[in-house]
């Protein structure tokens, strides 16, 4: 009877009408516990409701995300399905208790055999090159010559420099003299700056890993063993580390920069196989164009707050947790990124297209904004005055429709978490409109990492936490070698052949993309 009378209830808790009332009879009590039973169930379904919601966005967002990828998994069958005995044979299997080992040992004082240089290829054309003792050798005799070869690369040729350099022994027979070698990027190594140029480009820029590089290489008639392709990378930066370093110090000098992060899967010594989740931290200053990415090997706040403990003045980032340690000191003041919020009103279209797309066209309408001040630029008072006058009547809409909107959508659902998100960084967000020097979003450090996610898909991980840090250091410098409009091989190839030359403690800074630039003249 108490379920047939629940069918009678609106959902308001109405009372039911008369003639309903005399088919059952129930008290005033009753009825007031199923009306607030209802209630409760009511508040359920809600709750039910937003949940359902939320995942079905997130089911869309990992549809979206994984689309077109197929996942080859192996299922092992039960052993015992897989082992069948055969009628008439027997399973013979050896006494467990006992087992003979047998290993062959080296005589102790053997010497290891080293691991010879390449062999540069005789069909290679030669370029030779005579270096002449700089001591006068006039009726001096001539008593050989040391030869030394390189492989090099020139576009798209490879070729051997032969450095000959003659020796002459004096009159009296008391002193030899010897033209002196350049200083080569691996020391008793043999190979040019311009090689260890190419294998960098290709796999930072052109994305090759080293064992495709190596293929590539074989069928120009060029045998590399994949191994030697790595240590000359590895000599490589090991140059190029004090540069690095140098580099991080002079970027903090900066007072405005933007920063984001990326995941890149490192190979784990600890479980063979296995691979750790390390991040690249990218840090871009929008003025000067200078990139730098810092490997960690978590996505903790352990790692901006330590590259940026020297750091004063505005950094833009998204609406990561991570950064909001940067809020509460004077130092540093956080800007937040439009293109972040955005994007959760582009996600959620298809939960509510009329709000998301009010929102998107309201936004765009900021973007226009921007397409006006990047025709003044750099002149950054005037960027400022235009963003006073006409961005911020825009962002001030945009704040009371995000105020009403916030209640009357589910908290749970795609718009709902959209409009929150938005609300909860609003004082950042409109921070750019105070300086002409700010960027709406942080479009431009996103773009400097896409080539680090393409790298992903070819290479697929970092053979170990000191090759994933080399791999910062080399997206650093060629990203801002883009930035800079500087040609990315021309300036690694001649860093690479002077800094064999700089001492400890002399001043790299000349080499830095910038000033590298600035006394070559732009190519």
């Amino acid at each position: 009877m108490i379920a047939s009378y629940l069918c009678l209830v609106n959902t308001q808790g109405n009372i039911p009408p008369s003639d309903a009332t005399e088919m059952i009879s129930i008290s005033r009590a009753e009825f007031e516990a199923l009306v607030s039973a209802n209630q409760n169930y009511q508040k359920v379904i809600k709750e039910f409701e937003e949940k359902f919601l939320y995942l079905q966005h997130q089911i869309q967002q990992y549809q979206k995300h994984i689309f077109g990828s197929k996942s080859e998994r192996h299922f092992p069958l039960d052993n015992s399905q897989t082992s069948l005995a055969l009628e008439g044979m027997q399973n013979q299997e050896s006494d467990p208790s006992t087992e003979t080992i047998t290993y062959t040992r080296k005589k102790s004082g053997e010497k290891k055999p080293g691991h010879p240089r390449m062999e540069l290829p005789d069909n290679l054309p030669r370029q030779e090159i005579e270096i002449l003792p700089d001591h006068d050798v006039t009726g001096w005799k001539k008593i050989g010559e040391e030869v030394t070869e390189v492989l090099a690369h020139r576009k798209g040729e490879w070729f051997v420099k032969r450095f000959v350099r003659p020796k002459y022994a004096a009159p009296d027979g008391e002193g030899v003299v010897i033209g002196k070698l350049p200083l080569l990027p691996i020391h008793k190594g043999n190979a040019d700056a311009s090689v260890i140029t190419l294998i960098i480009i290709s796999k930072y820029i052109d994305h090759l890993p080293w064992y495709r590089q190596r293929q590539i290489y074989k069928r120009e008639g060029i045998e590399i063993a994949e191994s030697t392709l790595i240590g000359w990378f590895k000599a490589g930066s090991g140059l190029l580390m004090p540069l690095y370093d140098l580099f991080k110090v002079q970027f903090l000098f900066s007072n405005y920069i933007q920063a984001d992060e990326t995941p890149i899967p490192v190979q784990s010594r600890d479980v063979p196989g296995a691979t750790h989740k390390g991040y690249f931290w990218a840090y871009n200053d929008p003025l000067t164009g200078n990139v730098i990415f810092d490997y960690r090997k978590s996505r903790g706040q352990e790692g901006p707050m330590e590259f940026l403990k020297n750091f004063k003045g505005d950094l833009q980032t998204d609406g990561y947790s991570a950064y909001n340690i940067f809020g509460r000191g004077q130092d540093i003041n956080l800007l937040a990124c439009m293109a972040h919020a955005r994007r959760k009103f582009d996600e959620a279209k298809q939960n509510d297209h009329e709000r998301a797309k009010w929102m998107l066209d309201t936004m765009q309408e900021l973007y226009m904004i921007e397409r006006k001040a990047a025709l003044i630029k750099p002149d950054f008072d005037a960027i400022r005055e235009l963003r006073q006058t006409e961005a911020v009547p825009v962002l001030q809409e945009m704040e009371k429709w995000l105020k009403k909107n916030l209640t009357e959508t589910l908290p749970k659902s795609a718009i709902g978490m959209a409009i929150a998100y938005t609300l909860n960084l609003w004082p950042r967000l409109i921070r750019y409109v105070e300086d002409g020097r700010f960027q709406i979003d942080n479009n431009l450090i996103e773009n400097t990492i896409r080539p680090i996610a393409i790298g992903r898909k070819n290479y697929l991980f970092a053979g170990s936490h000191e090759a994933a840090q080399r791999a910062a250091m080399v997206y650093s410098f060629l990203g801002t070698c883009k930035q800079q409009n500087i040609n990315p091989s021309a300036w690694l190839e001649n860093v690479i052949e002077r800094l064999p030359y700089f001492k400890p403690k002399d001043d790299l800074s000349c080499l830095l993309p910038a000033n590298w630039n600035n006394e070559r003249g732009k190519t």
